[in-house]
């Protein structure tokens, strides 16, 4: 069965499932937790449609490819077209907030940057891109005050705020319809908080917008 929006009321969104469109390093923490240089401008890259699942569904870890890493996200579902635009028309665009996990072939990605080779198989592969149900934006009153949480088998995992990020959620969006446009039922996941670490079959897990979603599933 395919991947399909839906929001928190479990009722379907009428837009396309399209390219996911992803941050790396937006906070600081988490560039120095992997030893990476923090970036002076936006560091993007993309999953494609096929990464999307369901975040409510058991989270699957691909097994032979060495560790598995959890990247909690939020996640900015858009809802109308973005090219070159700036940051007011970018907020007019978002349908929906939710969370997503962005996993990561950890060995995988660090062999092919010591090569100098792009890293998306580590990123991109079928499944690495579990999401939870949309908030409406009426449901968040500041991008600027969100707080991610992640709890692994009753343990917090990472916990960070929007406030930490290095480019804020609507000037990133601004940037990247610079580059190329956002379509409708395109996804942009904002970056992670430091915390990251390996991805366990068996594992019980808690993603979090505090205090406003909250979704549990279980990684087999």
């Amino acid at each position: 069965m395919g991947y399909q929006h839906v929001r928190t009321d479990g009722s379907a969104i009428e837009l396309p499932v399209g390219k996911v469109v992803c941050v790396g390093r937006n906070y600081v923490a988490h560039a120095q937790e992997l030893n990476n240089p923090v970036p002076t401008e936006p560091l993007l890259f993309m999953k494609p449609s096929t990464a999307l699942v369901p975040m409510g569904e058991p989270v699957r870890v691909p097994q032979g490819h060495g560790s598995v890493h959890f990247e909690t996200e939020l996640a900015i579902l858009i809802g109308e077209p973005l090219s070159q635009v700036g940051e007011q028309a970018a907020q007019h665009a978002i349908a929906g907030i939710g969370l997503a996990l962005d996993l990561t072939l950890r060995e995988v990605q660090d062999k092919l940057k010591q090569k100098g080779h792009p890293w998306e198989i580590a990123k991109a592969f079928d499944g690495s891109c579990p999401l939870s149900p949309f908030l409406t934006p009426a449901c968040v009153p500041d991008l600027g005050d969100v707080q991610v949480r992640l709890t692994v088998d009753g343990e917090v995992r990472q916990d960070g705020n929007s406030a930490q990020m290095i480019t804020p959620i609507l000037k990133l969006l601004s940037y990247i319809s610079q580059w190329f446009t956002l379509q409708p039922g395109d996804v942009v996941l904002t970056g992670t908080p430091a915390g990251v670490g390996e991805l366990q079959p068996g594992s019980d897990l808690r993603v979090e917008i505090v205090d406003l979603l909250r979704v549990d599933t279980r990684a087999v």
